[in-house]
């Protein structure tokens, strides 16, 4: 009950499109936990090309994603890299065009606009064709659903869905939820998951507690 290998970058045989992400990515700004997954029928090896856009390792924000988190196609983390200056009339970037627009342009009013470092807590869920904004914190055991637009941080165990995405259910209450953090199941060692897993599984929280 070991469970599989979470430095194997493919851990399902002849379906490839399935791949751990922790031994996939090698970026210094991303950080990713122990069998967090991405799902694509064109293969997991891209996702950080793919999925996380606009990710500038001269502005310093990481994307920081949990263990145990599944990842569907076509998520993408927006970085702070595809923010604009906003305290002035015009959003667009003269700056960056060079050729003599370049000069006078104050790099505080776009600095001013960094949110932060994307935080994905563990045992997340994040659906098909999602969109998480910069800065964003989404909670532990939260899910995210299908094609949803993260603005702003989702807590643990939230259900959240919609342009921008709302909570639209709490998985457990509050009782549970705070019992559930307590626990933290995700940091057992590994040989302690693989022996409950039914409980892990399960929804009886006096169990999981229990567990040894």
């Amino acid at each position: 009950m070991d469970g599989p290998n979470p430095d194997i970058k493919h851990p399902i045989p002849m379906h490839t499109r399935v791949g751990f992400l922790k031994p996939l990515v090698t970026a210094p700004n991303i950080e990713i936990g122990d069998f967090t997954y991405y799902d694509d029928p064109d293969g997991p090896d891209k996702f950080a090309e793919r999925c996380v856009l606009h990710h500038y390792p001269f502005i310093g924000d990481k994307l920081i994603i949990g263990k145990f988190c599944a990842i569907a196609e076509g998520a993408r983390f927006i970085m702070n890299g595809a923010n604009h200056a906003m305290s002035g009339f015009s959003t667009y970037p003269f700056n960056i065009f060079g050729h003599g627009w370049e000069h006078g342009f104050d790099p505080k009013t776009w600095s001013q606009e960094v949110r932060g470092d994307t935080v994905v807590g563990n045992d997340v869920w994040i659906g098909m064709d999602a969109v998480i904004m910069p800065g964003v914190s989404i909670g532990h055991g939260a899910i995210v659903a299908a094609k949803s637009v993260v603005t702003h941080d989702v807590p643990a165990y939230a259900i959240v869905a919609g342009n921008a995405a709302k909570v639209v259910k709490m998985r457990f209450d509050d009782r549970t939820v705070r019992r559930l953090l307590s626990v933290a199941w995700w940091n057992w060692p590994v040989d302690k998951i693989g022996r409950n897993l039914n409980v892990i599984r399960g929804a009886d929280i006096s169990r999981l507690e229990a567990a040894v």
